[in-house]
């Protein structure tokens, strides 16, 4: 299997990486969390072994950052973190398994043949691009032409609704339960008002307008012809 531990601590990172190399494991070891999140999110691996206190970001919100970016690989955490409440964060926030320090290692090695043991997870869409328009659904930046264009949170999940839906029209109460969690109508102009702002990043300055009004109907966005 081909393991990325993301271990702050010298020794245990190197009793680990040793044990499973014998074991027939090749394994990559990231020092500190957010070099542990780029490697995670930008190679393909079998499994995840997670410390939760890490320099630089947690393992908690490192595994958040991950599944929310729909990265879907197995994910080992290994840390001193015991009680109850600890294991059961780590699993609410993705993890698949959970493993207290110090450990047993043929505890250890159990665990990961388990985890290597299901089926593999379709591949993870982290990007999504319709025509010359790209967003990165783990690093939330923009850009289209290449050009990075900065909006804002809200305006990123507006986004993203309207790409996850390309060619498709979507109406106004479509995008208030889906990006504002409103399950009612506010009687405001809020949709509009935000995607007024959307279109004034995404297609002002640009040859093709993407982000479309569909009268009486709601809004679509497509790639030009």
């Amino acid at each position: 299997m081909k393991i990325l531990l993301i271990e702050d601590d010298r020794e245990t990172a190197d009793y680990v990486t040793q044990g499973l190399s014998e074991e027939g494991h090749n394994v990559t070891i990231a020092a500190d969390g957010r070099d542990g999140l780029f490697r995670a999110a930008g190679e393909s691996w079998d499994l995840l072994i997670v410390d939760r206190m890490l320099p630089g970001l947690d393992g908690l919100s490192l595994v958040k950052t991950l599944r929310g970016g729909q990265v879907t690989t197995p994910i080992l955490f290994l840390t001193t973190l015991g009680g109850i409440d600890d294991r059961v964060s780590g699993l609410n926030a993705g993890g698949d398994d959970y493993l207290i320090k110090p450990f047993a290692f043929a505890e250890l090695v159990a665990r990961v043949a388990a985890l290597g043991r299901r089926p593999p997870a379709p591949v993870a869409q982290t990007t999504i691009r319709v025509g010359d328009l790209e967003i990165d659904l783990l690093s939330r930046i923009v850009r289209r032409g290449g050009e990075e264009i900065t909006v804002q949170p809200r305006e990123f999940r507006l986004l993203e609704y309207l790409m996850r839906h390309a060619g498709q029209v979507v109406t106004r109460t479509m995008l208030l339960e889906n990006v504002w969690d409103f399950h009612f109508d506010p009687r405001t102009n809020i949709v509009e008002t935000h995607i007024s702002r959307l279109r004034g990043k995404v297609d002002k300055g640009f040859d093709a307008e993407l982000i479309h009004t569909v009268r009486g109907a709601g809004y679509c966005l497509r790639a030009p012809a």
